[in-house]
């Protein structure tokens, strides 16, 4: 008897692996093109960017590049506004899309107007709404024409500190809140419609279901958006480079553009890579933080 089952054990152990190996021979002609691009634009720089930032077997010291970055004033002060660009957007992003996903999933007149209208931004290339919004925001732009024709005072939204900061963020929200709100509407279509019915019969009102239910059923989406969006809000640039160009008084030099100066400006490559190298160490350090604090992230 216990023959028989040992036999019967090891036919269905080389059934299983027999299965996963015709799934990883469907699956790797897909998966191919992805790693191969991976390795090229991704794995390939950075080994590069590291190679150019430790100059090995040169006089200089290995880390005479980050010496330099770190007693370069303006290298932290991209740091700092980087670090504050990213404490600003990363919730508000999250939260703007969030309340719009939840917004057109309910009985929303006109929702598919809305949902396109939210969606048209994520068609148009991050330059081109760039330099839409360079037009809007201009001293003498629409926006300040329509400021003073109410009787209100222009805004500086490009030319002082205190508002350029919160003009790119404004721009970068514009094309990135309805790109993270589509997937948060595929995750409340995922949640089961039977909670809410069984939550109302229940006495549950709208809030109450959307902090029991539809918070919890978002987790996975949630979580993702937050990488995602945290990750990619660290590597802004090109609002930088046409609204502001890092200006007024480094008040928008993100680090991404401070590395582009650093390389394309001034020519100084092995300082850019050095600076794109911390720049990868503080994503991976604010990621693995995000990853630690939320609870069950498996």
């Amino acid at each position: 008897m216990s023959t028989n089952t040992s036999v019967t054990g090891a036919v269905r152990a080389a059934t299983r692996r027999r299965r996963a190996a015709r799934r990883w021979r469907a699956a790797i002609p897909f998966l191919l093109p992805a790693i191969v691009l991976l390795l090229l634009l991704r794995v390939v720089p950075t080994i590069q960017a590291f190679g150019e930032a430790v100059p090995l077997g040169s006089e200089r010291s290995p880390l005479s590049n980050f010496a330099y970055i770190f007693s370069d004033p303006s290298f932290w002060n991209s740091v700092r506004v980087t670090l504050l660009f990213a404490v600003v957007i990363n919730p508000l992003q999250i939260a703007l899309a969030l309340g719009l996903a939840v917004l057109l999933t309910r009985q929303l007149p006109l929702a598919g107007l809305w949902r396109t209208l939210l969606l048209l931004p994520i068609a148009v290339p991050q330059v081109v709404s760039a330099i839409v919004w360079l037009v809007l925001l201009r001293p003498d732009g629409p926006l300040n024409g329509i400021a003073t024709a109410l009787g209100l005072p222009s805004v500086p939204w490009l030319t002082e500190p205190g508002w350029s900061l919160g003009s790119v963020i404004i721009v970068c929200s514009w094309v990135g809140v309805g790109y993270w709100m589509t997937f948060l509407v595929t995750g409340i279509r995922e949640i089961p419609e039977s909670l809410y019915e069984a939550s109302a019969i229940d006495g549950a009102g709208p809030w109450r279901q959307f902090w029991n239910i539809t918070i919890p059923g978002l987790h996975r989406p949630l979580l993702f958006v937050l990488v995602a969006d945290t990750v990619s809000n660290f590597l802004v640039f090109a609002p930088v480079r046409v609204l502001t160009q890092g200006g007024p008084q480094g008040s928008t030099d993100l680090i991404m553009y401070n590395i582009s100066e650093r390389a394309y400006a001034f020519g100084d490559t092995q300082a850019a890579s050095a600076a794109t190298i911390v720049l990868i160490v503080i994503v991976v350090a604010v990621v693995a933080v995000q990853f630690r604090l939320l609870p069950g992230n498996e």
